[in-house]
């Protein structure tokens, strides 16, 4: 009787291979020994799961706290603006993607990069004079998280580094370094707006460099760049011939005394990888639809980055067909009073909130100008018996069920954000808790003195 002989093989720098060969044992199966290999179990966490950290994760499990039973719980931490049901997507939104459900014309594989006619879709809603788009531009994406690390991955190599806002959206961290990219981390100025250092950002860059990264609108600042620091930006990028990689998912949710402008539309020679998608602005993030803008109108990324992105999407064949299939209907037929209304509560939520802390000894709010937060500044020379920002959300909780994300998860300590998508009335409410908590802590100049001296 026939039987199989399994031997490894490796030759050289080739990975060992698996040969078959058919050997007559007579009448029983007997399976050769594989030789150099004593088999057990050794199943272990890859290095690039172990090195994948999230900060807010570590931060928040963290906070073993838990709220004043007697009070029901207001969470400002998190910035899913479905959570509490008062943001609501447009009906022509929902009503795309069940005619595209209905059609039955969007259950099979499509493209890694998107469905042609949706890039197309994409690419005219976003195209203009300053900064022309076509289908080859844009890369559909599940969600812009996944956008933000297909540029990621394209742009830099491991033992490369990139330039993060400080404060800034931890993802990118997490991301970088689970690629094996270094993150330097580069000053944004509460002082003035939360604008960029400049001075700080070019003294960081060297020539290991490959990205640097530019969130406007900010989460968590809730800030929006005037056109002319967005010029100085990229004349920073242009000297270093640095390219940006533009988080712009909450491009447009300006307030009406700001103007959005795209970064690719003020560019004259610095390439830019534009992220955006549906989950802010059409209030709709558990759909995951995101995309890649390409800007390279000289041609600096040429043919390697735009099939280096080809390749990478393909590692897991595309976002949602059905969604996909909707995307022209979702651009093109939303209305414009849709947008105007969400900026609208946005705007009276962040005005109500910005005034409340403003009259509270001890925190500092720094005014939002669009997108869905604002930063509050913990005067903490004024709250001693609190080491930190953590202790001071913590506590927070604790006493008056109020959760607001300490600014350490965005490397900032001493601040907190606050998510302004919550139900006005949830609004006052929080801020009149914050304003006893802060109350009952504060300490004037000389209180603080004594409590120190008793430490």
């Amino acid at each position: 009787m026939d039987s199989y002989l399994i031997q490894v093989n490796g030759h050289g720098d080739h990975a060992p291979v698996l040969d078959v060969h058919l050997k007559n044992t007579g009448n029983t199966i007997s399976p050769g020994k594989v030789k150099g290999r004593k088999p057990r179990w050794a199943v272990r966490a890859s290095e690039m799961s172990k090195k994948t950290f999230n900060p807010i994760r570590a931060i928040v499990d963290s906070m073993k706290v838990e709220p004043n039973p007697k009070k029901a719980m207001i969470s400002l931490s998190l910035g899913d603006p479905t959570v509490f049901g008062n943001l609501p997507t447009n009906d022509e939104v929902t009503r795309a993607v069940k005619e595209v459900l209905d059609s039955g014309q969007y259950n099979g594989y499509a493209p890694s990069v998107g469905y042609h006619s949706c890039r197309e879709a994409v690419a005219a809603y976003y195209n203009c004079p300053e900064a022309p788009l076509k289908a080859q531009d844009v890369i559909l994406t599940s969600g812009c998280s996944q956008a933000i690390e297909l540029a990621l991955a394209v742009l830099a190599n491991p033992g490369q580094n990139i330039l993060v806002p400080r404060p800034g959206f931890s993802l990118y961290k997490t991301l970088a370094l689970s690629l094996g990219i270094e993150v330097k981390l580069y000053n944004l100025l509460p002082e003035k707006a939360w604008e960029i250092d400049l001075e700080h950002l070019e003294s960081l860059v060297d020539e290991k460099t490959a990205c640097l990264i530019v969130n406007n609108p900010s989460n968590p600042c809730g800030s929006v760049f005037s056109k002319s620091h967005l010029q100085e930006i990229l004349a920073v990028a242009s000297r270093q011939c640095v390219p940006i990689l533009a988080d712009e998912i909450y491009g447009d949710m300006v307030f009406a005394d700001c103007k959005y402008e795209p970064i690719a539309t003020l560019s004259t020679n610095v390439p830019v990888l534009s992220c955006g998608g549906l989950a802010k602005r059409w209030l709709v993030p558990g759909w995951r639809m995101g995309w890649i803008l390409i800007h390279d109108r000289r041609d600096i990324f040429g043919n390697e980055i735009r099939d280096g992105l080809l390749r990478l999407s393909q590692r897991i064949l595309g976002p949602c067909t059905i969604v996909q299939g909707a995307l022209e209907r979702i651009l093109h037929r939303t209305p414009p009073e849709f947008y105007h209304n969400t900026l609208s509560i946005l705007k009276s939520n962040a005005d109500l909130c910005y005034a409340a802390l403003s009259a509270i000894p001890g925190l500092q709010p720094v005014r939002p100008a669009g997108a869905m937060y604002l930063m509050v500044e913990i005067e903490m020379e004024h709250f001693p018996e609190f080491e930190n920002d953590v202790e001071f959300t913590e506590r927070l909780i604790s006493e008056q069920s109020v959760f607001c994300l300490p600014a350490t998860c965005f490397e900032y300590p001493n601040f907190f954000r606050v998510v302004t998508t919550v139900p006005e009335e949830m609004i006052l409410e929080a801020c009149s808790r914050i304003q006893e908590f802060c109350e009952m802590h504060y300490q004037g100049a000389e209180g603080a003195q004594d409590l120190e001296c008793d430490k």
